[in-house]
C-alpha cells in the first residue's frame, strides 16, 4: 500500500503488441496520477519470448526477488510468440508458470464488466472470476508424461490451496455490491464434482469455508452449466471461484459477452507480490499496426492502482474509460480492434480524466 504518494512499478513490456499496450497504460497512469499528486516511477524488467530467445530464460536473473521486495506492483504486457517453442512443442517465453508459482500469486482475479455501447443486451454484466492460480491442471505444466502412444497430465488440488482461494473469493464478495440482477452478494463455486474426485474435494472445502460467511450467498454450478449461464443469465453472478484451467476457459467466454479479450483486465495477487496484465495473448499479427486495443492493459493498470491503495485515481481512470466508450470516442470493429487505433484510445481516455 502506498503511504508517501510514490509508487514504484516494474514494467514487463512483453512481446507482439505488448510494448504498445504497456506504453498506452503508462501514459494514462502518469496523466491521472500527476493530477492527484501521486508520483509513479516505472522500471523496465525484460521478460517473455524475446528475452528467452536472447538469454535462454524468460525472465531476467533476480527479477522474482525484485518483484517481491523492491516494487509496489508489476504491470505486465502479453508475452509469447508462436514460433518460440520448447522441444516438446509447448510455448517457451511465457511467464504464467514462472510468475504465478515463483511469486505465489495464488489468486487470478478477472473482472468481467459491461462497457457502455459495447454488446449491450439489456442485462448488465458485472462479475469477477477468481481463478486458483498455482494448482489444478496447470500445475502439471512441464511435468506431464508422453510417449508415441499416450500422454498424461495430472490435476492436483490441496486443502491449503483451495481454502485460501475460496476465502479470497468470499472476502472479495463482501466488498462488492452484489449481482446486478438482484443485488445479492454471492459466490458461485464452479466445478465438475459430479465427475472428478478432485472437484468434489474442491466443492467440499468450498462449503466448509462458505459456512464462515453467512452474509454471502453460496452458489454452485457445474462447469458446463456455468458456461451456459454466463451467456444466458450473466446478471445472476457476482463472484465465481474455480480451478485454474476452468477459470481460464470461463474468463475468455465472459470476455466475449462484453466486447472481447481486448477489454478485460486481470490481476495475479498473492500475500507478498502482485502483477497485473491483460487476459489476452501477444497478437503478433497486430504488432506495429497501431490497431491493438489497449483497454485491457489500461484497466489492468486500474486494478494495480486499487491494489496499492490509490483508489481515487483508479476510479477516475475507470470512469474515463467508460466515458470514452459511452460518448462514441472509442468504437470497436467486429474483430475487437478500436476504430480510432491504439493511440486514439489512449488520447480519448486521457482527455476524459
Amino acid at each position: 500500500m502506498i503511504h508517501t504518494g510514490r509508487v514504484l512499478v516494474a514494467c514487463i513490456e512483453g512481446d507482439g503488441i505488448g510494448p504498445e499496450l504497456v506504453s498506452s497504460a503508462r501514459e494514462v497512469l502518469t496523466a491521472a496520477a500527476a493530477a492527484d499528486g501521486i508520483t509513479i516511477e516505472f522500471a523496465a524488467e525484460p521478460g517473455g519470448a524475446r528475452t528467452f530467445t536472447e538469454t535462454g530464460a524468460p525472465l531476467a536473473e533476480g527479477a522474482l526477488e525484485r518483484f517481491r521486495t523492491t516494487y509496489d506492483a508489476v504491470l505486465k504486457g502479453p508475452v509469447g510468440l508462436p514460433e518460440v517453442r520448447h522441444p516438446d512443442g509447448t510455448e517457451a517465453g511465457v511467464l504464467g508458470g514462472v510468475l504465478r508459482t515463483g511469486l505465489d500469486t495464488y489468486a487470478n482475479v478477472r473482472p468481467v464488466r459491461s462497457l457502455p455501447g459495447v454488446r449491450e443486451t439489456g442485462s448488465p454484466v458485472d462479475y469477477v472470476i477468481v481463478r486458483e492460480n498455482t494448482e489444478g491442471l496447470y500445475l502439471s505444466r512441464g511435468s506431464g508424461v508422453r510417449n508415441a502412444h499416450a500422454a498424461s497430465d495430472q490435476l492436483l488440488m490441496t486443502r491449503v490451496g483451495v481454502e485460501r482461494i475460496v476465502r479470497y473469493a468470499f472476502e472479495l464478495a463482501r466488498g462488492r455490491t452484489g449481482a446486478p440482477k438482484d443485488g445479492v452478494r454471492r459466490v458461485t463455486c464452479v466445478d465438475k464434482s459430479n465427475v472428478l474426485r478432485s472437484f468434489a474435494f474442491f466443492r467440499a472445502i468450498f462449503d466448509e469455508v462458505a459456512a464462515e460467511y453467512p452474509d454471502v450467498e453460496a452458489d454452485h454450478r457445474y462447469t458446463d452449466a456455468a458456461a451456459h449461464d454466463l451467456v444466458a443469465d450473466p446478471g445472476h453472478f457476482d463472484v465465481l471461484v474455480t480451478e485454474n484451467f476452468v477459470g481460464d476457459m470461463l474468463s475468455d467466454l465472459g470476455a466475449a459477452t462484453v466486447g472481447g479479450l481486448g477489454t478485460c483486465p486481470s490481476g495475479n495477487i498473492g500475500d507478498t507480490a502482485a502483477y497485473f496484465e491483460p487476459v489476452h495473448g501477444s497478437a503478433p499479427s497486430l504488432a506495429g499496426t497501431g490497431r491493438a486495443n489497449p483497454t485491457s492493459q489500461i484497466r489492468s493498470a486500474v486494478m494495480l492502482l486499487e491494489h496499492v491503495g490509490a483508489t481515487a485515481t483508479a476510479r477516475r481512470i475507470d470512469a474515463a474509460v467508460a466515458a470514452a466508450y459511452a460518448d462514441g470516442a472509442v468504437r470497436l470493429r467486429a474483430d475487437g480492434t478500436p476504430e480510432c487505433g491504439t493511440d486514439g484510445v489512449t488520447r480519448a481516455v486521457i482527455d476524459r480524466l
